[in-house]
């Protein structure tokens, strides 16, 4: 078990990830960019520290829980403040956050500067998984320095290897690409249903049962109807998901045009809720 774990970025996800660790006794120190989700921690047990560069002193192993690429250049990269400037060569750093595939790439080279090894392990479930430890990481890099986070990790979900640092990255935005998709054009079903005077519930059901529905589209079906965009994937984050995907792919056209979809809904006001809620904008252009 390792000494001292440290946490960087305490949001919805991060926190719930972080709070895991510390219910298993691990020794964790916690930073975040504002107090109030590190007091949380500090009342779980954590230690706070005041930068993440304070966080990684002495750390073997640095997770962080980031927001987008910017966030993470922030927190590992920056001279004065980032974890990495502190990190000694018997650490693992370990990101993740779902980052755009030029960002993966340039902070495993980063790593490589400071003979610091890098694991990439964005994850693949929401908020209810996070505070379960049910999550899945798609984990990117050496297979020995995984096998050194296994234990950890197993702490709150579940480990699949994903080869180098950026197959990782690679497979969690082809993950998210594949919900957001279904998720629009589940969003275009049920707007198409209502519109048509169909019975939507009973339309649903049956087009729940055909070979072409999946688990994803059903539920999110389910919660369109139900009018629950409690966020656990907020339609701000698909948008930067779908956004780096366009980077990573820029002639694949239905990532194109899901990125335009989910973006237009959150220039619309929509961005805090929950991607079902792109069900609103196809309601509204039927009315």
């Amino acid at each position: 078990m390792p000494k001292k774990v440290a946490f960087l970025g305490l949001g919805a996800m991060g926190r719930r990830m972080a709070t895991r660790l510390v219910g298993a006794g691990h020794e964790l120190v916690v930073w975040n960019r504002t107090d109030s989700a590190a007091t949380v921690l500090a009342a779980a047990g954590a230690a706070v520290a005041a930068s993440p560069r304070d966080a990684a002193r002495g750390a073997e192993i640095v997770f962080s829980m980031l927001r987008d690429d910017e966030a993470s250049a922030a927190v590992w990269d920056d001279a004065q403040a980032g974890a990495l400037a502190e990190m000694a060569g018997d650490a693992v750093a370990v990101e993740c956050s779902t980052l755009s595939l030029a960002r993966v790439a340039f902070l495993a080279g980063r790593c490589a500067e400071h003979d610091v090894a890098f694991i990439h392990a964005p994850v693949a479930g929401s908020r209810p998984q996070a505070e379960a430890g049910n999550l899945i990481f798609l984990a990117g890099g050496d297979m020995s320095e995984l096998d050194r986070l296994r234990p950890l990790l197993e702490h709150m979900g579940r480990v699949r290897h994903a080869g180098p640092a950026g197959g990782g990255a690679a497979l969690k935005l082809a993950v998210n690409t594949l919900f957001a998709t279904q998720v629009a054009a589940m969003a275009e079903i049920v707007a198409m249903l209502e519109a048509t005077g169909c019975d939507p519930e009973s339309a649903l059901a049956i087009l729940g049962d055909m070979p072409v529905a999946s688990a994803a589209a059903n539920a999110a079906a389910a919660a369109m109807q139900a009018g629950n965009f409690t966020p656990q994937f907020p339609i701000e984050l698909v948008a930067k998901d779908l956004a780096y995907m366009h980077a990573a792919a820029p002639h694949a056209p239905l990532a194109k045009a899901c990125r335009a979809v989910f973006a237009d809904a959150s220039a619309r006001g929509l961005g805090h809720e929950n991607l079902t809620a792109i069900v609103k904008l196809f309601r509204a252009a039927h009315t």
